[in-house]
């Protein structure tokens, strides 16, 4: 449902690492330039995975906490080299980095706001690249109009007062949102230009999920700052990782030092659990079968596609989006949302699913089989051949 379990669940390889560290050093800060040897290992491990050039780690302890370390990392970078009015942070509409104060002032979603206010300043709120949205759009090829409008908001606000934008490679909670292959390399390309800074949120579509390490390997990109958590550990303990490139690393902790850290960063049970998930991974080929199951179970669903209510079925890897609509010409939502299809899948199919307003997200474990997958697509069909364009569920 949340994109955590990558390597299944109940896996005796990872409970042991864990036990075993438990029983050698269970905790352990990195504050004042300490460290601890598993904290050391995992960061090593993990820049050898990541896209070349982010070569430093910041420990976290979720998504959440390092999107806002990634944030506070943004404007202090600009601040060490003279640029204290760089504060602005450019996000996206249906956009989700979290529930944190920074962190859900990014986020693009509205029941994240209500309620909440008044959020952080100095963000702004960019229209997606959402294929399949064209009336976002105006006609325009949706790839041009988001550069377009990037770069109006940008000389509108100013390019020396903007830090960082922040996007998932792939949007998740928005509903498994993937923008076209040219989207990403123009948005690093302008941003470079101005010299504002790239902030990737691979919560969920890092490790493995989306058939690479990171979905930042399907468009050719590399971040300044690139924020994982989740699969990290499968979910077996709560971790997460910054990777920065040596650049902003060098700057944000210069001879005063980064002012930032946690009671939790680096703890050496949660970076041994991370360590024997990542050789889940690897040694079984994960990632591959992510890729190879992928494929199988779009061939499964795309009969999907004739049912009234199935507005798109969008599938990089085993993240799954499924926009369900009322009308297929006006891409009017359900009145209902999608709750009560969420619930018939979980009780009657044994489904779980997490659902917006518009769409169902699926995140299958890494681990998945055909078997699996053939259980998944049939449950899949068999509820969502019962609803009706105004959302209800037939009995």
């Amino acid at each position: 449902m949340l994109g955590v379990v990558q390597v299944g669940h109940g896996r005796s390889e990872i409970a042991a690492a864990v036990s075993a560290q438990m029983a050698s050093l269970e905790y352990f800060h990195l504050w004042e330039s300490m460290t601890n040897d598993k904290a050391v290992e995992l960061a090593a491990r993990l820049t050898g995975l990541a896209p070349s050039g982010l070569d430093k780690v910041f420990f976290t302890s979720g998504g959440a906490e390092g999107n806002e370390i990634a944030l506070r990392m943004a404007r202090f970078f600009h601040h060490r080299r003279g640029q204290s009015e760089r504060t602005w942070i450019l996000s996206r509409a249906s956009a989700y980095h979290g529930i944190a104060y920074g962190a859900g002032s990014v986020s693009g979603l509205s029941v994240y706001h209500k309620g909440f206010g008044p959020m952080m300043p100095h963000v702004h709120h960019l229209t997606p690249p959402d294929p399949y949205r064209t009336e976002l759009y105006d006609g325009e090829d949706p790839t041009e109009f988001c550069l377009r409008e990037l770069q109006e908001t940008i000389e509108r606000i100013g390019p020396d007062r903007i830090a960082a934008l922040i996007g998932e490679p792939v949007m998740s909670v928005g509903g498994a949102v993937i923008p076209p292959r040219d989207y990403w390399p123009r948005v690093a390309e302008l941003l470079r230009s101005y010299g504002i800074l790239l902030i990737l949120d691979e919560v969920v579509t890092g490790y493995g999920r989306t058939g690479h390490w990171f979905a930042a390997e399907h468009f050719g990109i590399t971040p300044d700052i690139m924020v994982t958590a989740k699969g990290i550990t499968s979910g077996y303990i709560p971790h997460g990782a910054v990777l920065v490139s040596e650049e902003v690393a060098t700057t944000v902790t210069d001879a005063a030092g980064f002012p930032v850290g946690f009671t939790y960063t680096g703890h050496p049970t949660a970076c041994a659990a991370a360590l024997a998930n990542l050789d889940i991974l690897e040694h079984e080929g994960l990632l591959e079968n992510a890729v190879e199951i992928g494929g199988y179970l779009a061939s499964r669903l795309a009969v999907l596609r004739d049912l009234p209510v199935v507005g798109d079925v969008r599938q990089l890897g085993l993240l799954l989006g499924i926009e369900l609509v009322a009308d297929k010409t006006s891409r009017f939502e359900l009145p209902t949302g999608t709750a009560p299809v969420a619930l018939a899948l979980r009780e009657e199919a044994g489904i779980i699913v997490r659902g917006n307003p518009r769409s169902l997200l699926i995140n299958p474990p890494l681990v998945m089989n055909r078997d699996a997958a053939d259980e998944l697509a049939e449950g899949l069909l068999t509820v969502l051949s019962r609803v009706s364009t105004d959302g209800r569920v037939a009995s």
